[in-house]
């Protein structure tokens, strides 16, 4: 019967359009009283210890590296030089919008801010080449939600908290799955624009090409030192997101000089406002997973699933058909925060390793910002290539579907998730 309290109290507030860290604190509340529970102390405690941890300090400081990265021009040298090399390739445009989006995944960690960055310099030039627009929107999301996956993540720094899994191991084993997605999607994109005829750019001479990664250069430096310093225990993942932010200013600010004194205010407001949204809706979490765990509800959910306990890949398979479907109606962090602390309990009685279960986690859930009807990076692409939501479903259909079949793989073989954490961390 708890079970229904929980699920009718968050569905029933969140019909009602309450936002979903309020949906979640009534949701807490409703379980309370079903269970007398009384003392209004809880919520308040459980919401300051849901927020006050250390590793959450990462993600202020890596939302501003995306505000600094974005103004300083990093972003856009990283797309002219992924022109320069294979622009005048057929269909070049869209492999640099994949080739793109996995640099600046390694450089962000945001998924909206990842796609609104590569669709406002690459959809006006793809729409004058001649490529279809739906097309090139569903294909430029699909790059944008490879950005949770490859680190520095965001999405990786919540569930880490929130499961009491190690960011540093979900980081390094989410290299491999976030490459997959874009290689995916690559060649979906080849086969896709065989019907077409776009314009293709000038070949590049290969002096220029070199000036153009030379300028790109300060840009892709960023991830190497970030992967490097967390594989050689140099520094936390918090420790990271400060270097990130630090490093973005200096070059926005000395090297490229395109972020002026007067708009620091700016960019620290936007991503300290970003930033409020996800803290409350982590501290709002704390109060709903407190007493999932008092009511029981995870015990109750294995013994649901207690005949796929001896069989790994179908219950692993189960719970990612499970989470596709929620990611369809739940944004990512919310679905991060509600589902993380109903399945850990059950992915480790079952002997399924956290790490691996939080890397196809996260990837279920990045495929969700681009499943209807919410969608978050489809209106994101849409809103900036202004162009209705209809049009976009159909064309970020292939590239879905090919992201999805990366998941089938990975469940099927998930020694490509933690062969390379291995070999990584010896």
């Amino acid at each position: 019967m708890i079970v229904f309290v929980f699920i009718l109290s968050l569905l029933g507030l969140m019909a009602l359009g309450m936002p979903i860290a309020f949906a979640l604190i009534g949701c807490g509340l409703a379980m309370m009283w079903y269970m007398g529970i009384t003392d209004p102390q809880i919520v308040i405690q459980n919401m300051w210890d849901g927020a006050n941890s250390f590793p959450l300090l990462a993600v202020p400081f890596f939302m501003l590296a995306g505000e600094f990265m974005n103004a300083g021009g990093m972003t856009r040298r990283i797309i002219v030089m992924a022109m320069s090399w294979i622009g005048h390739i057929r269909g070049g445009l869209g492999y640099v919008a994949v080739g793109a989006a996995v640099i600046m995944a390694s450089l962000s960690g945001s998924a909206v801010a990842d796609t609104a960055a590569l669709a406002s310099v690459l959809i006006p030039l793809m729409r004058n080449a001649g490529y279809n627009i739906d097309r090139s929107c569903g294909l430029i999301a699909c790059g944008g939600i490879i950005a949770p996956v490859i680190p520095p993540s965001i999405g990786m720094i919540v569930f880490g908290v929130a499961g009491g899994v190690s960011i540093t191991k979900l980081f390094i084993a989410g290299i491999v799955p976030g490459i997959l997605m874009g290689v995916s999607i690559l060649l979906a994109w080849r086969w896709s624009i065989k019907r077409d005829n776009p314009k293709v750019e000038p070949k590049r001479s290969f002096p220029e090409r070199l000036h153009e990664t030379r300028k790109a250069l300060w840009a892709l430096v960023l991830p190497v030192v970030i992967i490097g310093g967390l594989k050689f225990g140099a520094f936390t993942p918090t420790e990271a997101a400060v270097i990130a932010a630090a490093y973005s200013l200096f070059v926005g600010m000395v090297i490229y000089r395109e972020i002026k004194f007067g708009q620091l205010f700016e960019l620290f407001y936007r991503a300290a406002e970003t930033t409020a949204v996800i803290m409350f809706l982590v501290a709002a979490a704390g109060v709903s997973a407190w007493l999932i765990t008092t009511a029981n509800i995870p015990q109750q959910l294995a013994d649901m699933v207690e005949p796929l306990m001896g069989n790994q890949t179908l219950l692993m398979a189960v719970l990612m058909l499970l989470i596709l479907i929620v990611g369809t109606a739940l944004d990512f962090t919310p679905t991060v925060l509600i589902m993380t602390p109903v399945l850990m309990p059950v992915v480790k009685q079952a002997g399924i390793d956290p790490v691996y279960f939080g890397v196809l986690f996260i990837m279920n859930n990045a495929i969700g910002l681009v499943t209807p009807p919410v969608g978050t990076v489809l209106n994101v692409v849409c809103g900036v290539a202004r162009v209705p939501m209809r049009g976009v479903i159909r064309g970020v259909t292939p590239f879905m579907i090919a992201q999805v079949c990366v998941l089938v793989l990975l469940i099927v073989f998930p020694q490509i998730v933690m062969w390379p954490l291995a070999l990584m961390t010896r």
